[in-house]
């Protein structure tokens, strides 16, 4: 192989042009989904203190916000129902509740924007009153085969109220299946099933446990999310969902994870969500204010390694304000 002087490698970066031809490009808008945290009432924004620019919103508010994000072309939102503590009790009845802030947001938002994308977390933590993401076991532990019930109700309850895609994220074995069978019974048959297939035991979730209100009272989820140091079950959590019938798969988080985006692209002819968590936006945020670099610069260099690795759908809280970090990229 011949190098210098016959190759110089800055040929093909000497000009703008020639950088932009050669790039990947930065992801349009559509491929963003926008996580929204959503508390019950009217008239209410609450700052979340961790995630500069990220608010807990009630229906109204975020129908407002919603505006300006469809215009801009993004192409959907993930609800985190927030419901406070007369919203919880030791199963998380609440969250497939008729009546419940996700089910009313579901249908508030389809009504007036049709054409946006409706995800939903399908989860209990922030419904059960000691925050894990199931009922408990006399032992202490979660309770997976019970969980996997309250889990497909809660999944049906967000789909009868007309969410276009369920995203189950409490790491129960067999979540994927319970919940597929169940919109099936249901004659949900067109409700897509987006996975949290490969969710690991990350110290990035800080953050949004206190948009949440869904730090678990008592241990930790180590024995449900998967482990950061052991590739192979990582790996295997997503084929398993896969086969259990999930439509979209999804690593979170997502910075860190990248040799994983990777690996499971090579694997998977499933389209491959990344959840960039709160803790990776709180990071950059937190790096730009102390003057240790260009936020917007940051922010474009983080999304572009995504769609390197092989991201299809990006679920992150940068889509609010697309434009200003993604200008041109549509």
């Amino acid at each position: 192989m011949e190098g210098f002087p016959l190759v110089r490698m800055r040929r093909l970066r000497r000009s703008p042009q020639i950088r932009k031809m050669l790039d990947l490009p930065l992801p349009g808008p559509e491929k963003f989904l926008w996580p929204v945290f959503v508390i019950p009432g009217r008239r209410k924004r609450v700052p979340i203190d961790a995630m500069p620019g990220q608010d807990r919103l009630s229906r109204d508010e975020l129908l407002r916000d919603l505006e300006g994000v469809a215009r801009m072309g993004v192409g959907g939102i993930l609800i985190f129902g927030v419901p406070g503590d007369e919203g919880k009790d030791p199963a998380g009845s609440g969250a497939f509740r008729a009546d419940g802030v996700v089910q009313k947001t579901c249908r508030e938002v389809k009504k007036n924007f049709p054409d946006l994308i409706v995800a939903t977390d399908v989860c209990l933590c922030a419904y059960t009153d000691h925050g894990h993401c199931g009922p408990l076991a006399p032992g202490g532990d979660v309770d997976n085969d019970r969980a996997l019930d309250l889990l497909a109700k809660t999944a049906v309850s967000h789909a009868e109220s007309e969410a276009d895609w369920v995203a189950p994220s409490a790491m129960m074995d067999g979540q994927v299946q319970a919940i597929r069978r169940a919109l099936d019974a249901r004659g949900f048959t067109q409700t897509l099933l987006m996975s949290y297939s490969t969710k690991f035991a990350s110290a990035m979730y800080g953050p949004f446990r206190e948009a949440e209100d869904s730090a678990p009272g008592a241990g930790d989820r180590k024995g449900y999310q998967a482990s950061y140091g052991d590739l192979n079950q990582a790996l295997r959590e997503s084929r398993l969902d896969e086969g259990e019938g999930a439509d979209i798969l999804m690593v979170k988080p997502s910075l860190f994870y990248l040799d994983i985006i990777a690996r499971l692209r090579d694997r998977t002819l499933l389209p491959l969500a990344a959840y960039n968590v709160s803790g990776e936006y709180s990071m950059l945020h937190a790096a730009a204010q102390r003057g240790w670099g260009d936020l917007t610069g940051m922010v474009r260099e983080s999304v572009t390694a995504l769609a390197r690795a092989g991201t299809d759908i990006f679920i992150s809280y940068w889509a609010k304000n697309y434009h200003t970090y993604f200008g041109g990229a549509a």
